[in-house]
């Protein structure tokens, strides 16, 4: 039977990725997962369109916006993005400076189109990020803005923060600073076309520097990250298939070019935290170590799936060990997201607070380039640049930061929660065909203790093998135990699956430390 695919692209991300979205393309055999899965959006309450005052407003600002002074029109940026995106963020010329380097990092301009205290940035805070739903998202910003004006588009001059960020030989930052100017963008590239060119040798002359450098600078960022005890998540796309009558799930790997890309962000958003951590203003993205549980309940998956994970080995290196061409070491790459937990926003003006570190990247950082897709990247790139330019911090920033936390928190809950609901409608997709079939599972955690559960109530946390599912089971199971669990409930409407156990097959821990 010929294949019918449904994509489903990042289902989970993590810092480095600023994004995720799930795309379906529809056809008769798979009508039931696309209709469940459109039916997300009215179920989780999203924004609909934007009113009349907001979109009068978006077209009064395009329509008198100037361009700023400074000319960088000469360098020739590109922008490196899935192919089929069109609000393009981010856009990046790299060039040699003696043994070391000068990243040119252009981000789009969305504060000179957002007036503070009008009706498109109170509606912003109350969007807070875009929304990425299946075949559909939930934009920060109405289309003629993010997909327009402000968009980074190959052969258009565009307002942007440049951040012009200065490495050593050995790619550690020396200097940093950012300022409004005017770029423009040669070429849009996607993820496979700029790795081909970078592969083949054959990238046009104006940008093909700057993808070999990106190759360099990448690779060496990627060994100071390993230095810092950081871990990055890059997780591949995704495709669900209809093939014989069920669903399959197959991956794409993640390509070299991928991780070199997320760097080149990440150093802007950790030059955006010093900058700000050094004028003693601004808001940055904060998370707390794994705590010992998530690790232990982590270790006892890598286990289930065949990889194990040493304990002497730091989870960065684990997580770069994994060869996500394997759909059961992706699975444990996704799996990851469990101990990236507990990331918030810390504001501050005046004191630095006393925890500033973002753990997974293993340093203090900050949103800064995303600013079309995310709120508080906006605030936070309008005070770097008056800090670096010494000019006063604009009053309507200052006023933001003690919301900000709360706006973002609200809005990341709701993406995760839209996320998740994907998630188990796939995975109930993929089980749709096997009700009646047994499986051997290991048992990640037992019930949760919270006094009002029943021993008759109880469901433990469970991981399969193949597919590379993780879920509940009835019954109140010993984590590190491998049971046999019998499939008795896999309904893509509901998005349940449900097991119960089959038989216990081993007994005890299944050998991991913690």
């Amino acid at each position: 039977m010929p294949r019918r695919p449904c994509s489903v692209q990042g289902i989970v991300y993590a810092e480095s990725v600023p994004y995720s979205h799930i795309g379906v393309r529809s056809s008769a055999a798979q009508q039931k997962l696309a209709h469940a899965l459109a039916a997300l959006s009215v179920e989780f309450k999203l924004p609909g369109d934007f009113d009349e005052q907001v979109l009068a407003e978006v077209d009064a600002v395009i329509a008198n916006h100037q361009l700023p002074a400074p000319d960088l029109t000469a360098l020739p940026f590109i922008t490196i993005d899935p192919p089929t995106s069109q609000d393009l963020d981010q856009a990046m010329f790299l060039e040699r400076e003696g043994t070391g380097y000068v990243v040119h990092y252009a981000i789009a301009d969305v504060p000179s189109f957002v007036p503070a205290g009008g009706p498109l940035d109170t509606e912003t805070r109350r969007r807070g990020q875009t929304i990425y739903t299946p075949g559909n998202r939930i934009p920060l910003h109405p289309m003629p803005l993010s997909e327009g004006a402000a968009s980074l588009f190959a052969n258009d001059p565009r307002s942007a923060f440049v951040w012009e960020i200065h490495l050593d030989a050995d790619g550690e930052q020396t200097s940093a600073r950012v300022r409004r100017a005017t770029v423009q963008s040669v070429a849009k590239l996607g993820y496979e076309q700029a790795q081909q060119m970078y592969d083949a040798g054959n990238a046009p002359s104006a940008f093909a520097e700057t993808l070999a450098l990106l190759a360099e600078i990448g690779t060496k960022r990627i060994s100071l990250e390993r230095t810092r005890g950081g871990a990055s998540l890059n997780v591949p796309q995704q495709e669900v298939e209809f093939i014989d009558g069920h669903y399959v799930l197959e991956f794409r790997p993640g390509l070299p070019i991928e991780d070199w890309n997320a760097q080149i962000s990440l150093l802007t958003g950790m030059a955006a935290a010093q900058v700000m951590i050094e004028g003693k203003v601004g808001i940055l993205r904060t998370m707390p170590a794994p705590d010992p549980e998530a690790v232990e309940a982590y270790r006892l998956q890598t286990v289930a799936l065949g990889k194990p994970w040493a304990p002497e080995m730091a989870y960065g290196e684990y997580l770069r060990s994994l060869d996500t061409a394997d759909p059961k070491q992706l699975a444990l790459m996704h799996a990851a997201t469990t101990l990236f937990r507990g990331a918030g926003y810390t504001p501050f003006n005046g004191t630095v607070p006393a925890e500033v570190l973002q753990a997974a990247v293993a340093a203090p950082y900050a949103h800064a380039t995303a600013p079309l897709r995310r709120l508080v990247d906006r605030f936070v790139l309008t005070i770097c640049a008056a800090l670096c330019s010494g000019a006063d911090v604009p009053e309507w920033t200052v006023a933001a930061l003690a919301e900000l936390p709360e706006i973002m928190s609200a809005s990341n809950q709701l993406a995760s929660k839209v996320d998740k609901a994907a998630i188990d409608t796939v995975e109930a997709a993929l089980l749709s065909h096997r009700v009646g079939s047994e499986f051997d599972a290991v048992v990640l955690a037992g019930p949760k203790r919270n006094g009002h559960s029943s021993k008759s109530a109880a469901r433990s946390s469970i991981q399969i093998a193949e597919p590379a599912v993780s879920g509940y089971c009835e019954g109140d199971l010993e984590p590190g135990t491998v049971v046999r669990v019998k499939l008795i409930a896999a309904d893509i409407d509901t998005r349940t699956v449900k097991f119960v156990p089959a038989s216990v097959i081993e007994q005890g821990n299944v050998g991991v430390s913690g």
